[in-house]
């Protein structure tokens, strides 16, 4: 069996489809189908079951497929190893980034990362946590930034800065008047809050999650915009909390509505995450140390307490 049959075998396996699977691995379908029946008969096993829709793993193609995993993986690790060995960075990198954390810190490191190290073509994908983490363990991802901890055994983490909550308070509401707030002061229907899919919302919840909710807010909405946020805020229908960074793009005006709150300050802990048999070390090493230098200037924050981002967690 070669490497490129195996690639064919995990491509099959996550479109469970044979022609989508010969178009994504860029072959003819009748050529990715016939390395498939050869490795099959190779091994004296029927890989797929072709006789469901869509088409399954049979229960040794199931234990095929996560060797095949592994093996795939480590065989990517040759080319890792001569690239270190010749100093050279550069190459394909694939990254995740979370949508509250996409629109503010992209911008501050993606310049200086691209002038430093001109000759890796950076993927940049915007993901959900949970779309992340999977695309982490299939190898589809070389590397994410997410709010942490995950507590997924696979993966490892590089805390890159702690992020500060801070409320975004309109002078119409009775905690514009503090000069420090604390997670006490806020009621939980009060907040306008991201959809569900969020891991800033759920980091919310957990912050809020000793607080009443007898009071019913006689309206929902789903948005992934803080923008839509801080307008439905403006209009008196409630409150909402900003991570950090994205509080330093508002204007005066709307600056003046923020309230931080009392140390130590509720924050999330943005990290780099990538799989514990990660290939492209040394370029996950570079992005930590330009991201790293571009934040410590705008995070400077040391006395907080984590909020985890994980769903009904504290």
């Amino acid at each position: 069996m070669t490497i490129t049959q195996l690639q064919y075998v995990l491509a099959v396996a996550e479109y469970k489809n044979f022609t989508l699977a010969a178009e994504k691995s860029f072959v003819t379908q009748p050529t990715l189908s016939m390395q498939i029946q050869k490795i099959e008969e190779e091994l004296g096993v029927l890989i797929f079951d072709r006789s469901k829709k869509p088409i399954q793993l049979t229960p040794v193609g199931q234990q095929i497929v996560e060797q095949a995993k592994n093996i795939v993986l480590e065989s990517g690790r040759i080319k890792d190893i001569v690239d270190q060995q010749k100093g050279f960075i550069g190459g394909d990198f694939k990254i995740g980034i979370i949508p509250t954390i996409m629109p503010t810190l992209l911008p501050m490191f993606l310049n200086n990362f691209v002038k430093k190290y001109p000759k890796i073509n950076l993927i940049i994908e915007e993901l959900n946590t949970q779309a992340i983490i999977e695309k982490l363990k299939s190898g589809h991802l070389d590397a994410a930034i997410a709010a942490t901890p995950l507590d997924e055994e696979r993966l490892k983490e590089f805390v890159l800065y702690y992020e500060p909550f801070v409320a975004y308070i309109p002078e119409q509401n009775k905690l514009s008047r503090k000069s420090l707030i604390k997670p006490e002061d806020l009621e939980i229907n009060e907040i306008l809050l991201l959809r569900d899919g969020h891991c800033f919302r759920d980091g919310i919840i957990n912050l809020c999650n000793t607080i009443s909710t007898d009071k019913k807010a006689n309206f929902q909405i789903e948005s992934g915009s803080f923008e839509t946020m801080i307008k439905l805020a403006d209009e008196g229908l409630g409150i909402t909390l900003l991570p950090y960074l994205h509080t330093l793009d508002l204007s005066e005006r709307n600056r003046a509505k923020l309230r931080h709150f009392e140390e130590p300050k509720p924050a999330r802990q943005v990290s780099l995450i990538f799989g514990q048999t990660a290939l492209k070390m040394h370029i996950i090493e570079a992005l930590r140390q330009v991201i790293s230098g571009v934040v410590r200037g705008a995070i400077a924050f040391q006395n907080v307490e984590i909020i985890s981002p994980l769903p009904n967690k504290k």
